[in-house]
Protein backbone atom coordinates (compact mmCIF):
# COMPACT_ATOMS: atom_id res chain seq x y z
CA UNK A 1 0.00 0.00 0.00
CA UNK A 2 2.76 2.40 0.88
CA UNK A 3 4.46 1.42 -2.48
CA UNK A 4 1.38 1.90 -4.23
CA UNK A 5 0.92 5.77 -2.45
CA UNK A 6 4.41 6.54 -3.09
CA UNK A 7 3.67 5.91 -6.97
CA UNK A 8 0.62 8.37 -6.85
CA UNK A 9 2.29 10.95 -4.85
CA UNK A 10 5.04 11.17 -7.46
CA UNK A 11 2.20 10.94 -10.14
CA UNK A 12 0.18 14.09 -8.94
CA UNK A 13 3.38 16.02 -7.83
CA UNK A 14 4.55 15.98 -11.09
CA UNK A 15 1.51 17.21 -12.53
CA UNK A 16 0.99 19.63 -10.12
CA UNK A 17 4.56 21.14 -10.80
CA UNK A 18 2.82 21.85 -14.06
CA UNK A 19 0.25 23.16 -12.91
CA UNK A 20 1.45 25.75 -10.98
CA UNK A 21 4.24 26.84 -14.15
CA UNK A 22 0.30 27.80 -15.76
CA UNK A 23 -1.80 29.06 -13.14
CA UNK A 24 -3.04 32.60 -13.49
CA UNK A 25 -4.20 33.90 -10.28
CA UNK A 26 -4.63 37.59 -9.00
CA UNK A 27 -5.75 38.45 -5.21
CA UNK A 28 -7.62 41.38 -5.56
CA UNK A 29 -11.13 39.21 -4.51
CA UNK A 30 -12.98 39.16 -1.72
CA UNK A 31 -13.11 34.98 -1.17
CA UNK A 32 -16.69 33.53 -0.75
CA UNK A 33 -17.27 30.24 1.03
CA UNK A 34 -15.53 27.35 -0.14
CA UNK A 35 -15.86 23.50 0.21
CA UNK A 36 -15.29 21.97 3.44
CA UNK A 37 -13.96 18.37 3.90
CA UNK A 38 -16.90 16.89 6.24
CA UNK A 39 -19.28 14.65 5.30
CA UNK A 40 -21.90 17.05 4.67
CA UNK A 41 -22.33 18.04 1.08
CA UNK A 42 -21.28 21.02 -0.04
CA UNK A 43 -23.72 22.33 -2.76
CA UNK A 44 -22.60 22.84 -6.61
CA UNK A 45 -23.16 26.03 -8.11
CA UNK A 46 -23.79 25.87 -12.11
CA UNK A 47 -23.13 29.31 -13.88
CA UNK A 48 -23.35 29.13 -17.87
CA UNK A 49 -21.10 31.90 -18.85
CA UNK A 50 -22.16 33.26 -22.36
CA UNK A 51 -20.03 35.50 -24.46
CA UNK A 52 -17.41 35.08 -27.78
CA UNK A 53 -16.34 31.38 -29.23
CA UNK A 54 -12.92 30.64 -27.50
CA UNK A 55 -12.83 33.15 -24.66
CA UNK A 56 -11.00 32.41 -21.45
CA UNK A 57 -12.78 32.79 -18.28
CA UNK A 58 -11.74 33.51 -14.95
CA UNK A 59 -13.79 33.47 -11.62
CA UNK A 60 -12.03 35.89 -9.67
CA UNK A 61 -8.87 35.51 -11.55
CA UNK A 62 -8.72 32.00 -11.08
CA UNK A 63 -9.17 30.30 -14.45
CA UNK A 64 -12.07 27.97 -15.07
CA UNK A 65 -11.68 27.55 -19.05
CA UNK A 66 -12.79 28.60 -22.29
CA UNK A 67 -15.96 28.69 -24.09
CA UNK A 68 -16.74 26.38 -26.68
CA UNK A 69 -17.46 27.49 -30.61
CA UNK A 70 -20.94 28.67 -29.72
CA UNK A 71 -19.73 31.21 -27.00
CA UNK A 72 -20.46 29.25 -23.45
CA UNK A 73 -18.60 27.65 -21.05
CA UNK A 74 -20.32 26.13 -18.07
CA UNK A 75 -19.12 26.65 -14.27
CA UNK A 76 -19.71 24.39 -11.68
CA UNK A 77 -17.88 25.77 -8.34
CA UNK A 78 -18.47 25.61 -4.95
CA UNK A 79 -18.23 29.07 -4.34
CA UNK A 80 -21.45 31.10 -2.77
CA UNK A 81 -21.45 34.22 -2.41
CA UNK A 82 -20.95 37.62 -4.44
CA UNK A 83 -18.34 37.03 -7.11
CA UNK A 84 -16.33 38.57 -10.53
CA UNK A 85 -16.46 36.73 -13.75
CA UNK A 86 -13.59 38.07 -15.94
CA UNK A 87 -13.27 36.86 -20.29
CA UNK A 88 -10.79 37.56 -22.52
CA UNK A 89 -11.02 37.20 -26.01
CA UNK A 90 -8.34 37.42 -28.90
CA UNK A 91 -8.98 40.69 -30.69
CA UNK A 92 -11.62 41.74 -27.96
CA UNK A 93 -11.41 44.25 -24.75
CA UNK A 94 -10.89 42.29 -21.67
CA UNK A 95 -14.25 42.69 -19.71
CA UNK A 96 -15.50 41.38 -16.01
CA UNK A 97 -18.73 41.55 -14.63
CA UNK A 98 -20.10 40.78 -11.20
CA UNK A 99 -22.29 38.04 -10.39
CA UNK A 100 -25.00 38.16 -7.09
CA UNK A 101 -24.72 35.77 -4.16
CA UNK A 102 -27.68 33.52 -5.41
CA UNK A 103 -26.92 33.95 -9.30
CA UNK A 104 -27.06 30.47 -11.49
CA UNK A 105 -27.88 29.54 -14.84
CA UNK A 106 -27.02 32.05 -17.85
CA UNK A 107 -24.73 35.04 -17.52
CA UNK A 108 -24.10 36.98 -20.45
CA UNK A 109 -20.55 38.71 -21.02
CA UNK A 110 -20.42 40.43 -23.85
CA UNK A 111 -16.87 41.59 -25.63
CA UNK A 112 -16.22 45.06 -27.58
CA UNK A 113 -13.42 45.13 -30.24
CA UNK A 114 -9.98 46.54 -29.77
CA UNK A 115 -8.05 47.82 -31.35
CA UNK A 116 -4.95 48.22 -28.58
CA UNK A 117 -1.68 47.19 -30.04
CA UNK A 118 -0.09 46.26 -26.91
CA UNK A 119 -3.20 44.32 -25.73
CA UNK A 120 -3.44 42.44 -28.57
CA UNK A 121 0.52 41.58 -28.74
CA UNK A 122 -0.02 40.54 -25.36
CA UNK A 123 -3.08 38.20 -26.38
CA UNK A 124 -0.48 36.93 -28.89
CA UNK A 125 1.96 35.91 -26.77
CA UNK A 126 -0.50 34.76 -24.55
CA UNK A 127 -1.24 32.01 -27.34
CA UNK A 128 2.64 31.80 -28.05
CA UNK A 129 3.33 30.76 -24.24
CA UNK A 130 1.77 27.60 -25.13
CA UNK A 131 3.67 26.24 -27.74
CA UNK A 132 7.19 28.51 -28.39
CA UNK A 133 8.65 29.80 -25.16
CA UNK A 134 11.01 32.00 -26.78
CA UNK A 135 8.63 33.84 -29.38
CA UNK A 136 6.17 34.27 -26.15
CA UNK A 137 8.76 36.12 -24.59
CA UNK A 138 9.84 38.17 -27.78
CA UNK A 139 6.83 39.10 -28.08
CA UNK A 140 5.66 39.68 -24.15
CA UNK A 141 8.42 42.22 -24.80
CA UNK A 142 6.86 44.01 -27.30
CA UNK A 143 3.88 44.55 -25.10
CA UNK A 144 5.50 45.95 -22.73
CA UNK A 145 7.53 48.22 -25.07
CA UNK A 146 4.40 49.55 -26.25
CA UNK A 147 3.01 49.97 -22.80
CA UNK A 148 5.70 50.41 -20.44
CA UNK A 149 3.15 50.19 -17.43
CA UNK A 150 1.62 46.79 -17.74
CA UNK A 151 2.46 44.60 -14.64
CA UNK A 152 0.48 42.04 -16.22
CA UNK A 153 2.65 41.40 -19.55
CA UNK A 154 5.88 41.59 -17.20
CA UNK A 155 4.78 39.12 -15.09
CA UNK A 156 3.70 36.83 -18.21
CA UNK A 157 7.08 37.30 -18.99
CA UNK A 158 8.43 36.25 -15.86
CA UNK A 159 6.26 33.26 -16.05
CA UNK A 160 7.90 31.95 -19.71
CA UNK A 161 11.06 32.51 -18.72
CA UNK A 162 11.24 30.58 -15.14
CA UNK A 163 9.58 27.74 -17.00
CA UNK A 164 12.35 28.27 -19.89
CA UNK A 165 15.20 27.83 -17.35
CA UNK A 166 15.94 31.45 -16.98
CA UNK A 167 15.56 32.60 -13.51
CA UNK A 168 17.87 35.77 -13.43
CA UNK A 169 15.56 37.54 -16.69
CA UNK A 170 12.71 35.87 -14.82
CA UNK A 171 12.88 37.82 -11.14
CA UNK A 172 13.80 40.86 -13.41
CA UNK A 173 10.49 40.66 -15.19
CA UNK A 174 8.64 39.72 -11.58
CA UNK A 175 10.57 42.95 -10.15
CA UNK A 176 9.59 45.38 -13.14
CA UNK A 177 5.41 43.62 -12.24
CA UNK A 178 5.87 44.50 -8.93
CA UNK A 179 6.95 48.21 -9.17
CA UNK A 180 4.09 49.01 -11.53
CA UNK A 181 1.64 47.12 -9.42
CA UNK A 182 1.59 47.66 -5.11
CA UNK A 183 1.38 44.08 -3.01
CA UNK A 184 0.91 42.70 -6.28
CA UNK A 185 0.04 39.42 -4.79
CA UNK A 186 0.37 36.72 -7.77
CA UNK A 187 3.86 38.29 -9.21
CA UNK A 188 5.09 37.47 -5.54
CA UNK A 189 3.88 33.71 -5.50
CA UNK A 190 5.76 33.92 -8.96
CA UNK A 191 8.82 35.13 -7.29
CA UNK A 192 8.46 32.66 -4.50
CA UNK A 193 7.97 29.93 -7.20
CA UNK A 194 11.65 31.23 -9.13
CA UNK A 195 13.49 31.01 -5.69
CA UNK A 196 11.62 27.39 -5.06
CA UNK A 197 13.28 26.09 -8.26
CA UNK A 198 17.07 28.00 -7.44
CA UNK A 199 17.14 25.91 -4.37
CA UNK A 200 16.70 28.76 -2.03
CA UNK A 201 13.98 27.55 0.10
CA UNK A 202 13.75 29.49 2.82
CA UNK A 203 13.78 32.57 1.12
CA UNK A 204 10.85 30.39 -1.14
CA UNK A 205 8.91 30.00 2.27
CA UNK A 206 9.21 33.72 3.02
CA UNK A 207 7.76 35.20 -0.57
CA UNK A 208 4.88 32.32 -0.76
CA UNK A 209 3.71 33.80 2.59
CA UNK A 210 4.62 37.24 1.62
CA UNK A 211 2.00 36.55 -1.56
CA UNK A 212 -0.64 35.23 1.09
CA UNK A 213 -0.51 38.32 3.26
CA UNK A 214 -0.55 40.66 -0.36
CA UNK A 215 -3.50 38.95 -0.99
CA UNK A 216 -5.04 39.50 2.49
CA UNK A 217 -5.19 35.45 2.88
CA UNK A 218 -6.45 34.59 -0.66
CA UNK A 219 -3.96 33.43 -3.12
CA UNK A 220 -3.92 30.07 -3.98
CA UNK A 221 -0.87 29.70 -5.66
CA UNK A 222 0.97 30.52 -3.05
CA UNK A 223 -1.03 28.52 -1.10
CA UNK A 224 -0.21 25.20 -3.82
CA UNK A 225 3.37 26.40 -3.61
CA UNK A 226 3.74 26.29 0.08
CA UNK A 227 1.79 22.47 0.32
CA UNK A 228 4.04 20.61 -2.24
CA UNK A 229 7.10 22.57 -0.64
CA UNK A 230 6.38 20.92 3.07
CA UNK A 231 5.14 17.55 1.39
CA UNK A 232 8.57 17.43 0.02
CA UNK A 233 9.91 18.35 3.07
CA UNK A 234 7.59 15.81 4.94
CA UNK A 235 9.09 13.15 2.57
CA UNK A 236 12.43 13.99 2.92
CA UNK A 237 12.33 13.67 7.00
CA UNK A 238 10.22 9.95 6.18
CA UNK A 239 13.06 9.05 4.45
CA UNK A 240 15.77 9.72 7.16
CA UNK A 241 13.80 8.19 9.88
CA UNK A 242 12.26 11.42 11.53
CA UNK A 243 8.79 10.57 11.40
CA UNK A 244 7.96 13.24 14.14
CA UNK A 245 9.41 16.32 11.82
CA UNK A 246 7.81 14.40 8.85
CA UNK A 247 4.62 14.42 10.70
CA UNK A 248 4.76 18.19 11.27
CA UNK A 249 5.44 18.64 7.69
CA UNK A 250 3.29 16.75 6.19
CA UNK A 251 0.19 18.48 8.83
CA UNK A 252 1.63 22.07 7.07
CA UNK A 253 1.22 20.32 3.69
CA UNK A 254 -2.02 19.66 4.92
CA UNK A 255 -3.18 23.12 5.89
CA UNK A 256 -1.94 24.95 2.96
CA UNK A 257 -3.54 22.39 0.27
CA UNK A 258 -6.37 22.68 2.44
CA UNK A 259 -6.22 26.51 1.56
CA UNK A 260 -5.60 26.10 -1.76
CA UNK A 261 -8.30 23.56 -2.41
CA UNK A 262 -10.98 26.05 -0.93
CA UNK A 263 -9.76 29.00 -3.11
CA UNK A 264 -9.92 26.82 -6.40
CA UNK A 265 -13.03 26.32 -5.68
CA UNK A 266 -13.79 23.18 -8.24
CA UNK A 267 -11.96 25.03 -10.66
CA UNK A 268 -10.02 22.67 -13.38
CA UNK A 269 -6.92 22.95 -11.79
CA UNK A 270 -7.67 21.34 -8.75
CA UNK A 271 -8.48 18.46 -9.87
CA UNK A 272 -4.62 17.11 -9.04
CA UNK A 273 -5.26 19.08 -5.53
CA UNK A 274 -7.91 16.75 -4.61
CA UNK A 275 -6.37 13.72 -5.48
CA UNK A 276 -2.81 14.95 -3.75
CA UNK A 277 -4.51 16.16 -0.81
CA UNK A 278 -6.13 12.79 -0.51
CA UNK A 279 -3.14 11.02 -0.59
CA UNK A 280 -1.77 12.66 2.03
CA UNK A 281 -4.91 11.76 4.37
CA UNK A 282 -4.48 8.31 3.71
CA UNK A 283 -1.28 8.53 4.40
CA UNK A 284 -1.48 10.44 7.63
CA UNK A 285 -4.52 7.76 8.56
CA UNK A 286 -7.00 10.33 8.23
CA UNK A 287 -9.54 7.89 6.11
CA UNK A 288 -12.70 9.61 6.88
CA UNK A 289 -11.28 12.81 5.70
CA UNK A 290 -10.04 11.00 2.64
CA UNK A 291 -13.28 9.99 1.83
CA UNK A 292 -15.16 12.92 2.08
CA UNK A 293 -12.56 14.82 0.04
CA UNK A 294 -12.80 12.11 -2.59
CA UNK A 295 -16.53 11.91 -2.99
CA UNK A 296 -16.84 15.88 -3.18
CA UNK A 297 -14.09 15.33 -5.72
CA UNK A 298 -16.50 13.16 -7.54
CA UNK A 299 -19.93 15.81 -7.23
CA UNK A 300 -17.77 18.62 -8.95
CA UNK A 301 -15.85 15.94 -11.61
CA UNK A 302 -18.04 13.00 -12.01
CA UNK A 303 -17.25 12.92 -15.74
CA UNK A 304 -13.09 13.52 -15.60
CA UNK A 305 -10.87 10.97 -16.70
CA UNK A 306 -9.77 10.83 -13.11
CA UNK A 307 -13.11 9.49 -12.11
CA UNK A 308 -13.05 5.99 -12.06
CA UNK A 309 -9.73 5.90 -10.36
CA UNK A 310 -10.84 7.64 -7.64
CA UNK A 311 -13.56 5.86 -6.85
CA UNK A 312 -11.23 2.61 -6.59
CA UNK A 313 -9.51 4.88 -3.97
CA UNK A 314 -12.58 5.30 -1.88
CA UNK A 315 -13.47 1.29 -1.97
CA UNK A 316 -9.82 0.85 -0.58
CA UNK A 317 -10.44 2.75 2.07
CA UNK A 318 -13.22 1.66 3.26
CA UNK A 319 -11.67 -1.72 2.32
CA UNK A 320 -8.66 -0.65 4.83
CA UNK A 321 -10.34 0.68 7.67
CA UNK A 322 -12.69 -2.79 7.78
CA UNK A 323 -9.72 -4.67 8.38
CA UNK A 324 -8.54 -2.29 11.48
Amino acid sequence: MKKMHNRRIKTFAAKLFFILGILSFSAVFALGQAPKTSNKETPVRTINVLSEPNATVWMDDIRFGKTDKTGKLVIKTVFSGKHTLRVRADGFKETTKPILATQEGDVSIPLAKTTDEAELQFQEAERLSLVDRDKAAEVYRKAVKLRPKFPEAYLALARVLSDAGDSEDALKAVKQAQKLRLNYAEATAVEARILKESGEEEKAIAAFKRSITEGKGFQPEANTGLGLLYKEKAEGFGASGDFEQETANYAEAEKYLQKALKQLSGAPDSVIIYQLLGLIYERQKQFSEAISLYEEFLRLFPDSNEATAVRSYIVQIKKQMSEQ
